[in-house]
């Protein structure tokens, strides 16, 4: 009995060291750091306790950062969910061309994020852009899509959607493809419309699924920052502001190390919150088969 054990954890090991080194360490390490003050050449850091946590209450950026990113999550989390399930479903049926119609899905995820930011920077050109083309031909004027506060962000909500439906699409394909074909030979046999057999049997067995999709969601939509940084470097007015581009710059621009720190273990509190509610919301409904 032992020795299964001492297998067990030797199995489990590598990826617990990993798991350590790269995950728990580097939280525990940032809320040590958000205690001190930020190290100045050769003097150190003194500690000063939730000094740093009174002084992000008086950032208004940083307010301004959480705001945006509260915005840029409500939208495009839902958008992107029901996106991803309408491309599974419409892409689980057979058809002539589904191969390729499946890889067109999903394409946007598998190019790099720097690239995808440069394509629809094109699209976003004013004047040579392709949105701008379109609106010229349909009698509009130019628009400075991504220089103009009104648009910037809806306009950086439409890349993250665009590239993560994909990804997301993939898990409820797998799911789909995963359910007993006899429940829909039944449920037309006995009458069914598509729609009940939807709300009834298929979204009920999608739910551990949903509930996976969601929380990966969550995360994405808090550590966006390749975009930004190609695109609209947060601007303008910090319109595209987001909590994460918010800390890179504090950290790596304004080496304001502690206040940085600060914000990443608000933005880890945030995060946790958001998935033990999202556990105790939907796990409620999420039964395993």
């Amino acid at each position: 009995m032992r020795g299964d054990a001492l297998k067990a954890w030797a199995l489990i090991l590598p990826s617990l060291v990993m798991l350590v080194a790269f995950t728990h360490w580097p939280a525990v390490a940032t809320l040590w750091d958000s205690l001190y003050s930020t190290p100045r050449g050769s003097r150190p850091g003194i500690f000063v306790g939730a000094d740093n946590y009174l002084d992000l209450l008086d950032d208004p950026v940083f307010f301004t950062a959480l705001r945006n990113n509260a915005y840029y999550a409500l939208v495009t989390i839902p958008a992107s969910v029901l996106l991803s399930l309408v491309m599974a479903l419409s892409v689980n049926a057979k058809f002539p061309g589904r191969a390729l119609v499946r890889m067109a899905y999903f394409t946007p995820t598998i190019l790099p994020m720097i690239a995808v930011a440069n394509i629809w920077l094109f699209f976003f050109t004013p004047d040579y852009g392709l949105f701008d083309q379109i609106m010229g031909g349909l009698g509009f004027g130019r628009h400075n899509w991504l220089g103009d506060s009104a648009t910037a962000l809806p306009a950086m909500m439409l890349v993250a959607v665009w590239k993560e439906a994909g990804f997301f699409m993939i898990f409820y394909l797998a799911a789909l493809q995963s359910m007993p074909p006899d429940l829909a030979e039944v449920a037309r046999i006995e009458g069914s419309s598509r729609w009940n057999f939807f709300r009834r049997v298929t979204w009920p067995l999608l739910m551990p699924t949903t509930l996976f999709v969601c929380v990966n969601a969550v995360i994405n939509a808090f550590r966006l920052i390749d975009h930004i940084v190609v695109m609209t470097r947060g601007g303008p007015n910090n319109a595209t502001n987001l909590l994460l581009y918010h800390i890179y710059e504090t950290g790596f621009r304004f080496w304001d190390t502690a206040a940085a720190a600060t914000m990443t273990v608000a933005l880890l509190a945030i995060l946790g919150a958001l998935a033990a509610l999202q556990f105790g919301v939907l796990g409620r409904r999420t039964h395993y088969r």
